[in-house]
């Protein structure tokens, strides 16, 4: 294999098991937020915040993973009947016609969403929420994951190409 694509299968698989380990914080801090506000009537939003941005923060950057170790959603009523010739066929198709489009889409009308929110130093709309940068850099991840979902649907592509030639 490509030394390129081994690159970006690690990568993926990297990241995606390194921001994977935030799900144990998370779920600490929903339990935290839960005993504050239903045994002491108190609450911080900024907590609350951080719980939203963390779950969307893992959401983007586990997506290339979960693709890379085939685990994202698919229908396989059909494609786990099919043979891997098949499949390859399949995985390359969609991989060329829907994935690595729908990433460089992704990507190029993401920039101005983050680069607005990186030029009004863009806060939390809500009193005592996250301050400036925490949400222009959780839109950041947003054309990263694009980036990293592209590299990782040519990934992809790459070893498709290579089964369809084996078999």
């Amino acid at each position: 294999m490509s030394l390129f694509f081994e690159f970006v299968q690690r990568t993926s698989v990297l990241l995606g098991k390194w921001v994977s380990q935030l799900y144990p914080l998370m779920i600490l801090l929903v339990f935290v937020v839960v005993i504050l506000r239903y045994f002491f009537d108190a609450g911080w939003i900024w907590l609350q915040e951080t719980i939203l941005w963390m779950h969307a923060l893992i959401f983007l950057l586990v997506a290339p993973y979960a693709l890379e170790e085939d685990a994202h959603v698919r229908v396989d009523v059909f494609y786990r009947k099919w043979s891997k010739k098949t499949q390859a066929l399949v995985n390359l198709l969609g991989a060329l016609v829907f994935l690595c489009p729908f990433s460089l889409f992704l990507f190029y009308s993401s920039f101005d969403y983050v680069f607005s929110s990186w030029t009004i130093h863009e806060a939390s709309r809500d009193a005592g929420g996250l301050p400036y940068p925490f949400i222009s850099l959780l839109k950041s991840t947003i054309p990263l994951t694009a980036l990293l979902l592209f590299l990782q649907g040519l990934s992809m592509s790459y070893l498709s190409i290579a089964k369809l030639k084996n078999d």
